[in-house]
């Protein structure tokens, strides 16, 4: 039976095991629109209040669950609109297929009205991307897609769809869903050689990103953990991989990381880095980073191997079937010295503890960690907010901390924080700044128009934090342009939403609030004034290392 290329779209979705997508509708996807509403028991459509929200909202989807991620949106400025989420799953590897809608195959070229080249435009932050002028390749490709999208180094995918292709009519025959590929098996030369690299340390310390999340290989990581008694390490999107209350993890390292961890990396002899792409927030002075080190990398993508940082020893291969064969090659080691290297570390880390009462960044993230659950998504913006969630939030389960952190997307947050509530089923936590907040404040329609449980605390110091805070240590305290000091009343821009608010007078008052907000089913905005001059610290000056190191802001304002 001959079917339109929109209801092919739609089955294929269906097929693919796609039971919700995040868009907005317009002129170039009415066709695919009016077969949502046909299949709207099979598949729930989430509108936005823009379509960069949909973007968002299906890479925190994805984040939360680790299944690709759906958004829509119309042509010329509906496409634009997403490419910030798409650059910020492109840059943090996540699993989404977006689809657009363009203009008919006649009025390609000709400027027609909301005509633009989305796939010329997005070539540089999607891992593949589609131009369908033929029905009869369009089941595949979306299949296609979606193995793309989900296999090796996850990422975004675009399939632009003309209207005339989504008019024309061809056989469609339903397939089973599509697996990824099958993961990439460790070179059994390259594995020895880094065997013998592990054997041989006498301080090792294992590094962990992102990809330990998504090859599912938290578990083999601490098994080599105790294997060969090494402390572990983070970048910030390995977050969540280790639960932070085990004794074995010293938290994010670089250039907001914990001390412990930066300082047990800057004098390790042997790094294991397991799926992080050693950025430069990561490193800080690439020529001076942990120089006394040897470094295996395992990673998925051979393009990450030597790009950052050059290596000893680089495996491209899937991280859990690497550590699998690792495991059954390691010795079992015990490094009492370098484990009370440690425990020093840890000693002075104590040391630097913000012991202040009060609405103190530090005792904000405390209240937060003892009112939320482990299976609580907490979702952020980015800013001096991000780093305090990343340094102090308790993250007891994988895929539940939710940030961007390649792209440094400000305004991520609300997107994010309604897929992952989506997709949970789960009250969502976003920690978010007023900078941030101001960015996209808009979904909060969308949060309650949807009834989505969320919770959104906004840290607010009236200022661009983190940009201040540069300009502090290093730009002479020259405030250009980062006081906000907005007028916004928060309490009342919750009711013209719809949404419950409150503004915060003390902890004690935060934490009442927090949790009336964790029992009910409402939308909440909570007003957490912060004092303007609260640094993230410790810090590595730009191109600083572990001998710049801040970690007091005595005499800095």
């Amino acid at each position: 039976m001959k079917i339109p290329g929109c209801e092919i779209l739609v089955r294929t979705l269906i097929e693919q095991g796609v039971d919700v997508m995040f868009g907005y509708p317009g002129g170039q996807v009415l066709n695919i629109y009016d077969k949502l509403y046909d299949h709207q028991k099979e598949i729930r459509h989430v509108i936005t209040a823009h379509e960069q929200a949909a973007a968002h909202a299906a890479d925190g989807y994805a984040r939360a669950t680790g299944k690709v991620g759906v958004c829509i949106a119309t042509s010329g400025p509906g496409a634009t609109n997403l490419t910030t989420g798409l650059a910020t799953a492109y840059l943090d590897s996540v699993p989404v297929v977006a689809i657009t809608g363009n203009v008919a195959m006649s009025q390609i070229g000709r400027d027609s009205f909301q005509e633009v080249d989305i796939t010329g435009i997005t070539m540089p932050i999607t891992k593949y991307n589609y131009f369908v002028s033929d029905v009869t390749k369009l089941a595949d490709t979306i299949r296609e897609a979606f193995r793309i999208a989900k296999s090796g180094r996850p990422g975004p995918v675009l399939i632009d769809i003309p209207t005339s292709t989504q008019k024309a009519v061809c056989d469609y025959e339903p397939q089973k869903p599509v697996e990824k590929d099958p993961p990439l098996l460790p070179d059994p030369v390259d594995i020895a050689i880094a065997a013998k690299m592990i054997n041989e340390a006498e301080k090792p310390v294992i590094y962990i990103g992102g990809g330990v999340i998504t090859s599912d290989a938290s578990k083999e990581v601490l098994e080599l953990s105790e294997l060969i008694d090494a402390p572990i390490s983070s970048s910030l999107m390995g977050l969540s991989a280790i639960s932070s209350d085990n004794p074995r993890f010293l938290g994010m390292q670089g250039m907001h990381g914990h001390f412990a961890s930066s300082m047990a990396v800057a004098n390790a002899d042997l790094i294991i880095a397991l799926g992080s792409r050693f950025s430069d927030r990561a490193t800080g002075a690439k020529e001076k980073y942990s120089v006394k080190a040897k470094k295996i990398h395992i990673d998925v993508d051979d393009a990450e191997i030597d790009k950052n940082i050059s290596v000893d020893c680089g495996i491209q291969a899937d991280i859990k079937e690497s550590l699998k064969v690792l495991l059954t090659m390691a010795e079992k080691k015990s490094h009492p010295d370098w484990q009370a290297k440690i425990e020093y570390y840890k000693d002075e880390e104590k040391k630097l503890s913000d012991n202040m009462p009060g609405l103190t960044p530090y005792n904000v993230i405390n209240v937060v960690n003892e009112v939320k659950s482990d299976d609580t998504p907490v979702a952020t913006d980015v800013g001096q907010h991000q780093m305090w969630a990343a340094q102090y939030l308790d993250l007891k389960k994988q895929r539940t901390f939710l940030t961007s952190g390649g792209l440094g997307t400000m305004g991520y947050g609300m997107g994010a924080s309604i897929g992952a509530s989506i997709a949970t089923g789960l009250r969502t936590i976003l920690i978010t700044g007023d900078g941030s907040f101001g960015m996209n404040l808009n979904e909060i329609q969308t949060a309650v128009y949807h009834h989505i449980p969320l919770t959104v605390l906004i840290m607010n110091n009236g200022v661009l934090g983190m940009v201040r805070q540069w300009q502090t240590l290093f730009y002479n305290k020259h405030y250009s342009s980062t006081v906000l000091d907005r007028a916004t009343d928060y309490v009342k821009l919750a009711d013209a939403f719809g949404a419950k608010g409150h503004k915060c007078t003390s902890i004690e008052d935060l934490k009442n609030v927090l949790e009336e907000a964790q029992k009910s089913d409402d939308v909440w905005i909570i007003d957490c004034p912060i004092d303007k001059d609260e640094f993230v610290l410790p810090m590595l000056p730009p191109g600083g290392s572990m001998d710049d190191i801040i970690t007091r802001k005595d005499g800095l304002i």
